[in-house]
């Protein structure tokens, strides 16, 4: 919604402290691993914007505890794969050749909203160092969760997706729905189904010079993911409520994942 719509959208502007008390009611907990997808303009009108979001995310968590935000660049990628839009064919290795390397504290997210685009510029956040699908994290267990990303498979084991697992931490679908959820991918890599291997590529830092680097992944694909979504909120269940304006539903992250790996072989 634009600024005029999210004013007529609430009786009273949107706060940190009303933001903290709705994620509290939906079931936010001091001590929480959570990882959130999120839509700020799905909250109506926010004092502050996405600071203030971010701020209440933090509050909700604690120090102890710790909050995730995917902050993928895709825009640092093989041009060969781009379809919206795509480039001309003469403009692929010109691009491979000059596209800026990834670097955490700098390069721009693309895609995933304002409220991660604020949680990477907090100066105590780490966020990890894929350049193409990176995590931010800041809490208790932040380096942990992002500290060791590795390049193939990127939303797969050597994934902060599967440490939010290991620390059995919760999703947060604020304002979005399961087709944002990059948890369902974890269960991807996991679940016993035919995969395509495909080489990906982006220009990175490697011993401080910039390098166009090649890995290996899966071919994803999140199409059935609003379907696997409802048959988990159907058969499982989840918290939901109102985060501001915002549908917000919140789930436990293994929960999630072992039902997908599941519902993949059974319906994929």
């Amino acid at each position: 919604m634009d600024e005029r719509d999210a004013v007529d959208a609430v009786d009273e502007p949107v706060t940190t402290t009303s933001l903290l008390d709705d994620l509290r009611a939906l079931g936010v907990e001091a001590g929480d691993t959570l990882l959130v997808h999120s839509s700020l303009g799905s909250l109506g009108w926010v004092c502050g914007g996405a600071p203030a979001v971010v701020d209440a995310l933090r509050a909700a968590v604690t120090e102890d505890g710790t909050l995730v935000v995917p902050t993928h660049s895709t825009q640092n990628s093989d041009p060969t794969d781009w379809s919206d839009p795509p480039v001309p064919e003469g403009w692929v290795e010109r691009i491979r050749e000059t596209m800026p390397p990834y670097r955490p504290a700098v390069t721009p997210t693309r895609g995933m909203g304002a409220i991660p685009e604020c949680v990477r510029d907090y100066p105590d956040v780490r966020r990890s160092d894929h350049p193409s699908l990176s995590f931010a994290a800041w809490g208790a267990d932040a380096e942990f969760v992002v500290g060791d990303h590795g390049l193939d498979d990127a939303l797969g084991e050597p994934s902060p997706l599967a440490r939010v697992y290991d620390l059995a931490g919760d999703v947060l679908l604020l304002g979005v729905g399961h087709d944002a959820n990059t948890s369902l991918h974890l269960a991807e890599y996991r679940a016993d189904l035919p995969t395509e291997r495909v080489t990906e590529g982006a220009a990175t830092l490697v011993d401080g010079e910039r390098r166009w680097v090649e890995y290996d992944d899966i071919e994803q694909d999140t199409g059935d993911f609003p379907d696997l979504g409802r048959a988990f909120e159907r058969e499982v269940g989840l918290a939901d409520g109102r985060v501001g304006t915002a549908t917000a539903k919140l789930a436990s992250q293994p929960r999630l994942v072992d039902f997908a790996v599941d519902w993949f072989e059974a319906n994929r």
